[in-house]
C-alpha cells in the first residue's frame, strides 16, 4: 500500500510539474507577430489620436495620473511614458504598472509586434499581458483602427522613462498566460447604423471591461454593463462602477441622449476647471478628463447601443469612505 501511495504522489507531483513547465514555458500561444509595416497617411493619423487620447484611452493608462485632483488627470511629463500603478492593495494580484508607449520604448518593436500586443495582450518578447490592458476588446477592432493607434504611437513625443515591470503574485503569474487569445477582428458599422455603430465604439472603448463585475477573476454572466467593479484606492477608499444599463431604477434608464451626452461634455466646457478634491471626497477611476473628447455623435451613438442592453437592476454605491477601524 505504501509502495503505491508513493507512485501515486510521484505521478502527481510529475503530472502538477509538466502542466506548470507547460504553462510557463509554451503559453501564451496566439501565434507569430504578422509582418506588416503601417502606411501612415494624415487621416489614420488623426484617425489614431482620436482613439489614443479619447475613445480607447491608451494614453489614460501608459501615464501616471495624479489623484489629488477630481478624476486623476495625466500628470504631463508622463504622458504616455507609463509608470502607473495597480498595486496589491488595490486588490491586484501584484503590482501592475503601465509600460512606456512612446517611440523611445517601441523603437525597436516592429508594427506587428505593437499589432499583437494590441489585439491578442502578447508583448514583444512573448510575455502575457495583465487584462487590465483590455486586449480581448481590442481584438474586436477593425484592423485599420488598430493601424492608426499604431501609427499615433510612432509620432508622439518620445519619453525616456522605463518603468518597473509588472510583479505577479503566484498563481496568477502562472494563471496569466492562459488569458491571451486571438484576435477575432471586425469591421467597423457605417454611422447610418447607430445601434452597432455604437456597439462597436463600446468595445473599442472596452466599456464593459470597467462597468462589469466580477467574482474570482470572471465577469459575473448576466450582469453586462451592471456595473459594481469596485476601484479601491491605496488610501482604503472605494469607488465603484456605475451600472450603464437601461434599468430605469439602477441604470439609465431615465437619461435622455442629451443627458448622458452632456455628463462628458461637462469636463470639456470651456469654463470647466481641473480640481483638487474636496475634503474627505472619495475620487472616480473614470477617466473623465479623457472621455470628454469622445465625439458626440460617437456619444450618441454609444447610448443608443446601451438602451437595447437587457435591463439589470443592481443598486450600486459609487462612493465609500474607507471605514474607520
Amino acid at each position: 500500500m505504501k509502495k503505491f501511495l508513493l507512485i501515486l504522489v510521484s505521478v502527481i507531483v510529475i503530472a502538477v510539474v509538466g502542466i506548470i513547465t507547460y504553462v510557463s514555458t509554451a503559453l501564451p500561444n496566439v501565434g507569430d507577430p504578422e509582418e506588416l509595416v503601417v502606411e501612415v497617411t494624415p487621416e489614420l493619423l488623426e484617425r489614431g489620436k482620436y482613439l489614443v487620447e479619447s475613445v480607447s484611452g491608451c494614453i489614460d493608462c501608459h501615464s501616471v495620473r495624479d489623484f489629488s485632483k477630481w478624476a486623476g488627470p495625466i500628470k504631463d511629463e508622463t504622458r504616455g511614458a507609463g509608470g502607473e500603478i495597480w498595486s496589491e492593495e488595490m486588490g491586484l494580484p501584484g503590482n501592475i504598472i503601465s509600460t512606456n508607449i512612446t517611440p523611445f520604448a517601441l523603437a525597436d518593436w516592429t508594427d506587428g509586434e505593437i499589432f499583437r500586443a494590441i489585439t491578442t495582450g502578447v508583448s514583444k518578447d512573448g510575455r502575457a499581458l495583465f487584462p487590465i490592458m483590455p486586449y480581448h476588446s481590442y481584438g474586436k477592432a477593425d484592423k485599420e483602427d488598430i493601424f492608426a493607434i499604431i501609427a499615433y504611437l510612432r509620432s508622439i513625443e518620445p519619453k525616456e522613462s522605463i518603468p518597473e515591470k509588472t510583479e505577479l503574485n503566484f498563481p496568477m503569474n502562472l494563471i496569466v498566460n492562459l488569458i491571451p487569445q486571438k484576435a477575432e477582428l471586425s469591421s467597423k458599422p457605417d454611422y447610418s447604423n447607430k445601434v452597432e455603430y455604437g456597439k462597436y465604439m463600446t468595445t473599442i472603448a472596452a466599456c464593459a471591461d470597467c462597468h462589469t463585475p466580477m467574482e474570482k477573476g470572471e465577469f459575473i454572466e448576466g450582469m453586462e454593463f451592471a456595473g459594481g467593479m469596485e476601484f479601491p484606492f491605496p488610501n482604503g477608499d472605494i469607488n465603484r462602477s456605475a451600472n450603464i444599463t437601461p434599468d430605469k431604477k439602477t441604470g439609465i434608464g431615465n437619461l435622455t441622449e442629451d443627458q448622458f451626452v452632456s455628463k462628458f461634455k461637462e469636463y470639456a466646457d470651456s469654463n470647466y476647471v481641473i480640481r483638487d478634491l474636496d475634503n474627505g471626497e472619495v475620487n472616480t477611476m473614470m477617466p473623465w478628463l479623457v472621455y470628454r473628447n469622445i465625439k458626440e455623435d460617437d456619444l450618441k451613438a454609444i447610448y443608443s447601443y446601451l438602451k437595447t442592453l437587457k435591463p439589470v437592476k443592481n443598486e450600486i454605491i459609487l462612493f465609500e469612505k474607507k471605514k474607520e477601524i
